[in-house]
């Protein structure tokens, strides 16, 4: 085997040849402790010449001697381990602070909203899959509410099992990209009592490849308005009674919030579609508007006092609830939320929609009212009103401080119609005042 350009250390197993009486490894290039068994014991029939990196073996083979590897001890051994461990460790902390890092100057790079989102004193990023694992996979179970532009769903946050609801936006309907970016620039800076907060945004890629965009609000225990104003059933029906202090506080609070969106934002902000179904109620029964979705926000003009927008296509609001022209192409002001908040009243104290089946051949909501104001006012309430009436001829002590009953004044009737007639006078003036200031506008603009 000599002269082969052999290299490595010598194979153990050549030394357990029994009937090997000769081997001539020379001029190889051998290197290693030399074996000392079989063969390797006989000096006369082995032939290492030209092996100079070769090491120990039999003394008369006459090879330098073999260095003692201080790593072979127990103690360096295990302070190897040890060192490659951290060294392990520290590697892959520098590794992911640059991955983080570079991932957070890619995100600056290309702007907000492009993959999960926090602004500024929101909850940390919501990746797609929490909000899927929130909700049970968005199951028609957890779904309680949907509008034009997606759905809501009930979900628990994973990390710390806050009740939340989740809006999932359709991206099918157009315009709904614009609305998610709108809406988020308009809830980033909006903070009121009486608004809707919202914990956090995500924009990312659903499990099929798709655009997934959705807003995550804080849940509202008590539902909405409307499943107060008409309950489904009649065990509902029974549980689900606003008194008439509950029904004037949420009056009092939706007038609050719209107050707010419309004179101190920074730059005004158009709800557009107030409608019960937005108006949600926390434990405490506390009104929150929701719902920006199809919100705008107005720009405020320079050389005129009105401040308005072209209404997009996209932009609808909901049938019965914004102003008739909205549907025809018309501008987008706030007078349109004052419509929908007089609309909002007067379906609050009558229990009936605006798109009621009694309301048609040219008759409203707002041309009912009006007709059975001041004298019958009562032949119109909701008659959830007459329930409570009629269980409180002693006993029902809330009944009573609903009305303003005194001791010295037990005319309950007569304070509750004053009252109601109060009430539904302002729904009937928010109308007349759009009416009146629309046509105020047509007049100063034909001029």
């Amino acid at each position: 085997m000599s002269r082969n350009n052999l290299s490595g250390q010598i194979p153990e197993f050549m030394g357990k040849f029994p009937f090997l009486h000769y081997l001539n490894l020379s001029y190889n290039d051998f290197e290693g402790e030399l074996p000392k068994e079989g063969i390797f014991s006989n000096a006369s029939g082995l032939s290492i010449i030209g092996n100079n990196r070769l090491c120990g073996g039999l003394p008369n083979l006459r090879l330098h001697a073999c260095s003692i590897k201080k790593s072979d001890s127990p103690q360096r051994l295990l302070a190897l381990k040890v060192v490659i461990h951290v060294a392990c460790a520290l590697a892959f902390i520098i590794a992911l602070s640059c991955f983080i890092l570079v991932r957070s100057k890619v995100k600056k790079s290309r702007g907000s909203l492009t993959t999960s989102h926090s602004y500024q004193g929101w909850k940390s990023d919501l990746s797609y899959l929490e909000l899927v694992q929130s909700t049970d996979g968005f199951s028609v179970e957890k779904l309680i509410g949907s509008g034009s532009f997606g759905s809501v769903y009930k979900g628990v946050l994973p990390s710390d099992e806050r009740v939340v609801a989740v809006k999932v936006l359709n991206l099918q309907q157009p315009g709904a990209f614009k609305s998610f970016i709108d809406e988020c620039k308009a809830l980033k800076s909006i903070r009121h009592r009486n608004l809707l907060k919202i914990v956090t945004a995500c924009s990312s890629i659903d499990n099929q490849g798709n655009d997934f965009k959705s807003l995550v609000f804080e849940f509202m225990e008590n539902g909405s308005l409307d499943s107060w104003l008409h309950p489904k059933d009649d065990e509902q029906y029974q549980s689900k009674r606003l008194s008439l202090t509950q029904r004037l506080n949420i009056a009092i609070d939706v007038a609050s919030a719209l107050e707010y969106l419309h004179y101190h934002c920074e730059k005004t902000v158009v709800h557009c579609d107030l409608k019960p179904s937005n108006v949600l109620l926390g434990e405490d029964m506390v009104a929150h508007v929701g719902d920006f979705g199809l919100a705008r926000l107005l720009l405020e003009a320079s050389d005129n006092s009105s401040q308005s927008l072209t209404l997009s296509a996209g932009l609808k609001g909901s049938i019965g609830y914004i102003p008739p022209e909205y549907g025809m192409g018309g501008q987008v002001s706030i007078l349109g939320d004052i419509y929908s908040f007089g609309i909002l009243l007067l379906e609050m104290f009558t229990g009936k929609r605006p798109t009621d089946g009694i309301f048609g051949d040219g008759m409203s909501i707002h041309q009912f009212t009006a007709m059975a104001m001041p004298d019958h006012a009562m032949d119109i309430v909701d008659h959830s009103f007459l329930i409570e009436r009629d269980f409180a001829d002693g006993d029902d002590q809330r009944y009573k401080n609903d009305i303003g009953y005194q001791d010295d004044s037990p005319i309950l009737e007569t304070r509750l119609e004053e009252c109601l007639v109060s009430v539904m006078q302002i729904g009937s003036h928010a109308l007349q005042y759009y009416q009146l200031s629309g046509c105020i506008w047509m007049l100063l603009s034909t001029k």
